[in-house]
């Protein structure tokens, strides 16, 4: 009676212990519906090189509106040479002031690109052509981008040159 009664009691513990650790969606509401509209990061590629386009464009455009638009409100800036900017006023203030530069050509390369549902990061490199003269400039860039209201935002950006500062001095 021992010899039957350990295999089949056995065999219940099993049962029970797996069937308890292999499927949680059901204890934890999930369905198959809403894991099946996971994060989809190559998806999220495309929907930021398409804003990254419109991101480079509107700085020749000087279309501030979509410059100022992009940002959350609580957005931190970088530049170089200069102090933090904080907030979507300040970056209002600081893309005015960019877009005076009479910018001409500016393109942005991503070179990495990682994230999930809640943060993406776009690191790369630019190209900008701008001013009276066409000074140009190369240099490196990162992008956080955050979701808002369910779009899209950068919420923090950080560029600066590659160039020798003596290279820039003598291209004005």
């Amino acid at each position: 009676m021992r010899r039957i009664l350990m295999p089949i009691l056995t065999l219940i513990f099993a049962v029970i212990f797996f069937s308890r650790c292999t499927d949680d969606k059901s204890s934890s509401g999930e369905t198959d519906d809403q894991s099946a509209s996971a994060f989809d990061l190559n998806e999220a590629r495309g929907i930021i090189q398409e804003k990254t386009k419109r991101f480079t464009e509107a700085h020749i455009l000087k279309d501030t509106a979509y410059l100022n638009n992009i940002v959350s409100n609580d957005a931190r800036y970088f530049p170089p040479n200069s102090e933090i900017v904080v907030g979507k006023e300040a970056i209002a203030l600081l893309n005015t002031e960019w877009v005076n530069y009479e910018i001409q050509e500016f393109t942005e390369e991503t070179i990495t690109f990682y994230g999930n549902e809640d943060y993406l990061i776009d690191e790369g490199t630019y190209f900008l052509r701008f001013g009276e003269d066409g000074v140009t400039d190369r240099g490196k860039y990162i992008n956080i981008w955050t979701k808002v209201n369910g779009d899209w935002k950068i919420c923090s950006n950080i560029w600066n040159t590659s160039l020798p500062l003596s290279m820039m001095d003598e291209e004005k």
